[in-house]
């Protein structure tokens, strides 16, 4: 063997050598991942069912009672000082009475109590839906035409900056003391923030997505189902949660001015006996049914855009 094929042997024999000596060093543990891999290629193969598991019942539950803890502390901490200051009598009796006399005075009246907080209810629900049905329309009308625009906006702020409870007298003469005052009351309260709200999320659709949908031949009524209408709807519920719970003042003012049955009238009559424990249980009454209104459509938009990054994110104000 000569010189030459001696070196050319020896050099192989030593690249072989430190071949095995990386492949050695650079090979992972037996179950220790290689930290050199990207992050996005470890993990199951495509196919392989790698979504995460969908919440059980019972940690649903769980998340349900861990957002329920924190508002139930806040009240129970509420009521106790409201029990310690009316039972010490700091304050008397007749001003604020104690919960227990709140509690016999709605258990004691809760069918005439239940009647009336059915006739508010009504009104508030039903003013609601139309503030809803109608400032949407409107809200449409103003965000796709720039005369419309220029026309309805300052009536619709003028009609808002309007005391409600100035016009109230006014709708009693006209319209009776029946349901209808109350009704265009919910009606005239709840209807500036859908149109605030809608027109803002109707405007705020990306331009190159229209631009692109309309490349693609897309009309103005797919547009506006399948863009508009959706990138509206996290301004839109935003503005529906803020007009249910106006829709309650306005019943409740409606019933203020004539009215012979609601909680609004109920509050009159407890007013003018000083009977505080009907008063407050009727406070307590209004208040619930603003809250139930407001988590309703709550639910509805976590039913509606649970795409949205708030809902993702589990930035919501009734599970926060």
């Amino acid at each position: 063997m000569t010189e030459n094929s001696l070196d050319t042997a020896g050099r192989q024999a030593a690249a072989e050598a430190v071949g095995g000596e990386r492949s050695a060093v650079s090979a992972p543990a037996p179950g220790v991942a290689d930290s050199s891999i990207p992050s996005t290629m470890v993990g199951p193969p495509p196919g392989s069912g790698s979504r995460p598991p969908r919440p059980t019942l019972g940690r649903r539950a769980a998340a349900f009672a861990d957002s329920l803890w924190r508002p139930a502390l806040v009240l129970a901490v509420f009521f106790a000082a409201w029990w310690f200051v009316a039972a010490r009598e700091y304050v008397p009796n007749y001003l604020v009475p104690t919960p227990g006399q709140v509690w016999e005075t709605m258990t004691g009246q809760w069918s005439e109590l239940a009647r009336h907080t059915l006739v508010t209810l009504y009104e508030t629900v039903l003013g609601f839906v139309l503030a809803a049905a109608l400032g949407l329309v409107t809200a449409v009308a103003i965000a796709y035409s720039r005369t419309l625009d220029k026309a309805l906006y300052p009536i619709v702020l003028f009609a808002q900056v309007i005391p409600k409870i100035a016009i109230a007298p006014l709708l009693v003469v006209w319209f009776g003391l029946g349901l209808t005052p109350k009704i265009i009351l919910a009606v005239l309260i709840a209807f500036f923030p859908v149109v605030i709200s809608g027109v803002a999320g109707l405007r705020s659709t990306d331009p190159e997505l229209l631009d692109l949908s309309a490349t693609m031949g897309a009309g103005p009524w797919r547009t506006f189902r399948k863009i508009r209408f959706p990138n509206a709807l996290p301004h839109l519920m935003a503005g529906l949660k803020v007009a249910v719970t106006l829709a309650v003042v306005g019943a409740v003012v409606g019933e203020f001015v004539g009215a012979s049955e609601g909680l609004g009238y109920v509050l009159l009559l407890a007013n003018g006996n000083l009977d505080a424990p009907l008063l407050f249980a009727d406070l307590i009454l209004m208040s619930a049914i603003g809250i139930v209104l407001f988590v309703l459509v709550e639910i509805a938009e976590a039913l509606l855009i649970p795409w949205h990054a708030s809902r993702r994110a589990g930035v919501s104000l009734t599970t926060s």
